[in-house]
């Protein structure tokens, strides 16, 4: 480079500003008095930007709407250096702080000044701590809190900018930056388990983003979303933070590769914009009650697999987003003497700031075109001015007399950022990832379980058959071998017993043989006696072999019967065995089944994961068309399921191919979603009051809604409900319902405005009172229904949310004043007979008149109408003059900027005596 060169992060900052040490002041409270006046422009400036800011956030969560927040903008004075103590010795300073009053007062010359507001002053006395805490502290407890936050510092070159911002302080601790601080504070809030913060360091060096961290990505190119515009930079390089000293190395790095140039206002003149981004992303931990009695899910044709993907819901993460830009300066060449490189650089840095200028003054000015695409910096900051984002501005100014005109032009460019006002929103989202790993992580336990009772099933089949086999082996070879036993004992027995006979035998046969040689002679009775005895011993010896036989029988019948024994035995073990092959034949059954199931479980896991993704898409496209809804229809946030249907019904009325509102009562239907009104889970519950909200807010649908008995559970919720949450979106339903005359009476008949007003009265969420006071506002339209909300509540209801003082909730209890003094007025002109009016009896009038001149728009114009519709009736005239009406009256009839609230009010003056009367008193010509 011919003229600019690279910081080395050294000590040369501390030539950009004189510290100033000074008392530490404690952060003061920002006061109503110093913001400067709202403007028409600020809503029309927000519509334009929201298209590029889509509601991140899940359905059913805090912050869908937005709070607004304007651009808070404070000023620093930089003390005087060396060269102005002598150039300037015998001048004034050109500026008069007066921050006790945040007040700054621009001198022309020695006798005429003009004098500035800002939300902060701080003098040359004020240390880097109170610049820290008063300008950019707010924005980063709102980065912790899930929002997206800005810090951005402008002024001419050499005023102190990069000081303000950068400084490391690692010599003196006293003066750490904004930057430090920031992360600082981040660090402590964080969990180290949960929690993660990263950081992008990034110059736009002559129209080309450059990556601070790796100097050889020089080229980041900007990438903006077709669907919702968020701008990113995929090419950045992204670092993670675990503690301060690597985010400070992290920035000494960035740092010493930033362009810088020595010119006449300044030795070390900034030639690029820094851009610090800081990505912080936490999980929101939810406590939902009777999650384990509720455990079986929703109910589902797919049974347990639905069951137990219900039980997996998404987790919330909130991701937000701190942008802190060090502007380069703003210089004049003649007074910077700029030439040659660093003249294109002064071009290119003026040419920038020139388009931020113009895009800062379309967005105060309600301009029809904002041009953001003019430079790559309004494009990268385009969430920071009309978008979503907190964001805070400091201007640094120097005191010297020569340099009033840039000095002035600074203080012009913080007063027309004081006119534009973001819409600041909660980023939190489904972490669809996280609950796709978590849905990976049960498959794989499911299929690792699957297995190992697989596996233990086969195991035991095994042993099982083994243990019957041996055993049936054991009892044969049992069998056998006590058969064979008994076998060759037996045979030996009768063998032997064979033996004895034989060898009885041949004795006698020895004794008959010797006998027979006895003398003849004997006697015949010794021979008769002879024979007789040996006759009595041969039967004995029969009667012996008898008794043996009679033995062996019975020794052959208990073998039998042992035999038999055992072959009963071996039938046992055989239907034993029968038995267990049967069995084994009904676990393999079971084991199909299980398979069967497992396979159908992945299929729907697949399929769920698919519709999580889709959904999500769907969601966010949803979200950012349907962000903004009447005052008359109030649509919540969209669920998952809801989200679907809706989307698929804008792209049916085209020519697109996906199902319409129909057919999705055809494939979940009204009952079953209604069911899960009284669902003892509380995610379930309010999903499904969500989903009824939505289909509330199509005429088409409510009807059926409350044919089917929708109304009625919605009334019940509001009853037997203590979720803050289910109120808002039933609130919110019955305020669609209630856009029916029909359902109108059905509300009233069942008690509605009286659960309505106790809601009223236990809410402090003001989205919750925006859906009460919208239902209330609803009813009050009804001719019929008057004397009933005055006597159920209705009105006191509506003057009690007034508490909040929020502007949406404002805009609707106006809405609903009207409504009910519309209906007061046209019973009048019908000729029915009409007393005081009752919003005056109940205490309205007040009210009324203390916000006919209110600065937003819708509460104004609702105001304006009630008070021409309750003056239209001549017995009210009394006590509105009393309470200071009339002199709202003739304002209206002059300054209002609607042509016939102007006719109406001018035609009541005229035509009221009463009124005419007090007109003449007070002498006004009218």
């Amino acid at each position: 480079m011919a003229s600019g060169s690279y910081r080395n992060g050294g000590p040369k900052l501390s030539a950009k500003l004189d510290r100033q040490h000074s008392a530490v002041y404690s952060t003061p409270k920002a006061s109503a008095k110093s913001r400067p006046p709202a403007t028409p422009a600020t809503a029309s400036g927000l519509r334009r930007s929201g298209a590029g800011n889509p509601a991140s956030t899940p359905a059913g969560n805090k912050g869908d709407a937005g709070v607004p927040g304007r651009v808070r903008v404070a000023v620093r004075l930089r003390p005087r250096n060396a060269e102005e103590l002598v150039a300037d010795a015998d001048f004034a300073d050109c500026v008069e702080l007066q921050p006790e009053l945040k007040r700054l007062k621009l001198r022309k010359n020695n006798w005429d000044s003009e004098t500035y507001e800002f939300d902060e002053v701080l003098t040359e006395f004020a240390s880097q701590k109170r610049v820290y805490e008063v300008v950019a502290k707010p924005v980063v407890e709102s980065v912790l809190e899930g929002y997206n936050g800005t810090v951005m510092a402008y002024g001419q070159t050499g005023t102190g900018k990069t000081f303000t911002l950068g400084m490391l302080g690692e010599e003196d601790s006293a003066a750490r930056g904004i930057m430090v601080r920031a992360m600082e504070d981040i660090l402590a809030d964080i969990s180290a388990d949960t929690d993660s913060v990263s950081v992008s360091y990034l110059q736009l060096y002559m129209e080309t983003v450059q990556d601070l961290l790796v100097p050889g990505n020089d080229n980041i190119a900007i990438v903006e979303d077709p669907k919702t515009g968020d701008v990113s930079l995929p090419g950045a390089t992204i670092v993670e933070i675990r503690d301060q000293r690597s985010f400070v190395e992290l920035l000494r790095l960035g740092e010493a590769h930033r362009f810088a140039a020595n010119t006449k206002l300044n030795t070390e003149s900034s030639r690029s914009h820094a851009i610090l981004m800081v990505t912080y992303k936490v999980h929101v931990k939810r406590s939902v009650k009777g999650r384990h009695d509720a455990e079986p899910g929703l109910p589902t044709e797919n049974g347990n697999a639905s069951r137990l993907v219900s039980s997996l819901r998404p987790p919330i993460v909130r991701k937000s987003k701190l942008v802190v830009v060090d502007l380069a300066g703003s210089e004049r060449i003649d007074k910077s003497g700029s030439e040659g490189h660093t003249l294109e650089e002064a071009k290119s840095i003026n040419l920038s700031l020139s388009a931020l200028g113009k895009c800062i003054n379309a967005l105060a000015e309600n301009s029809p075109h904002v041009p953001f695409r003019d430079s790559k910096l309004t494009r990268l900051l385009r969430d920071s001015f009309g978008g979503t984002a907190r964001t805070s501005l400091v201007v640094t100014i120097g005191p010297s007399p020569r340099h009033r005109g840039e000095t002035a032009s600074t203080i012009m460019f913080g007063q027309r950022a004081m006119k534009v006002e973001n819409m600041v929103k909660l980023k939190e989202e489904f972490d669809y990832k996280s609950l796709c790993r978590r849905l990976d992580i049960e498959i794989d336990k499911l299929i690792a379980a699957n297995e190992r009772q697989q596996k233990d099933f086969e195991d035991e089949v095994e042993r099982i058959r083994e243990e019957a086999q041996s055993r049936i082996a054991e009892a044969e070879r049992n069998y056998m071998n006590s058969l064979e036993n008994e076998r060759s004992k037996y045979q030996k027995d009768y063998m032997e017993s064979i033996k004895t006979l034989e060898k009885k035998w041949r004795m006698n046969q020895q004794i008959s043989s010797n006998d027979k040689t006895t003398v003849e002679h004997d006697q015949c009775l010794e021979k008769t006696c002879n024979i007789e005895g040996s006759t009595a011993s041969k039967s004995e010896e029969i009667a012996g072999v008898r008794q043996l036989l009679q033995n062996e029988r019975l020794l052959q019948e208990s073998t039998e019967e042992e035999v038999n024994d055992l072959k009963g035995q071996v039938l046992h073990w055989k239907n034993l065995e029968a038995a267990a092959s049967a069995e084994i034949i009904k676990l393999r059954k079971l084991q199909d089944n299980e398979a069967n199931q497992k396979q159908k479980l992945e299929e729907e896991i697949t399929i769920l994961k698919g519709q999580l993704v889709q959904l999500s898409i769907e969601t966010d496209e949803t979200r950012s068309r349907f962000d903004r809804g009447g005052s008359g229809k109030i649509v919540t946030g969209l669920d998952s399921l809801m989200s679907q249907a809706r989307h698929s019904q804008i792209r049916d009325s085209g020519n697109g191919p996906k199902a319409s509102i129909a057919k999705l009562f055809e494939q979940v239907g009204l009952q079953k979603i209604l069911s899960l009104l009284e669902s003892e889970d509380a995610d379930i519950r309010i999903h499904a009051v969500k989903v009824v909200a939505n289909l509330a807010a199509e005429e088409a649908n409510q009807e059926k809604i409350v044919e089917a008995g929708g109304l009625t559970s919605l009334l019940m919720l509001l009853k037997s409900s203590e979720d803050e949450t289910v109120h808002r979106v039933a609130a919110g339903a019955i305020a669609n319902l209630a856009m029916n005359e029909t359902n109108q009476e059905l509300i009233m008949d069942q008690g509605g405005i009286s659960l309505l007003s106790m809601t009223a009265a236990d809410a402090e969420d003001p989205q919750t009172l925006r859906m009460v006071a919208g239902a209330v506002a609803n009813l009050c339209g009804n001719d019929k229904l008057q004397t009933r909300l005055r006597v159920e509540g209705g009105i006191k209801a509506l003057l009690g949310m007034v508490r909040c003082g929020h502007p949406d909730v404002l805009a609707q209890v106006a809405r609903g004043i009207a409504n009910f003094a519309k209906c007061e007025s046209r019973a009048s002109i019908q000729g029915n007979k009409v007393g005081k009016s009752l919003l005056i009896e109940d205490g309205a009038l007040p009210w009324i008149v203390k916000n006919a001149n209110n600065e937003a728009a819708p509460i104004r114009r609702h105001i304006e109408l009630a008070l021409c519709h309750l003056a239209q009736h001549e017995v009210n005239a009394k006590d509105m003059i009393s309470e200071g009406a009339l002199w709202e009256l003739v304002r209206i009839s002059r300054d209002c900027s609607r042509e016939d609230i102007r006719t109406l009010a001018r035609r009541i003056l005229t035509s009221s005596p009463t009124f005419q009367s007090e007109l003449r008193r007070l002498r006004i010509e009218y």
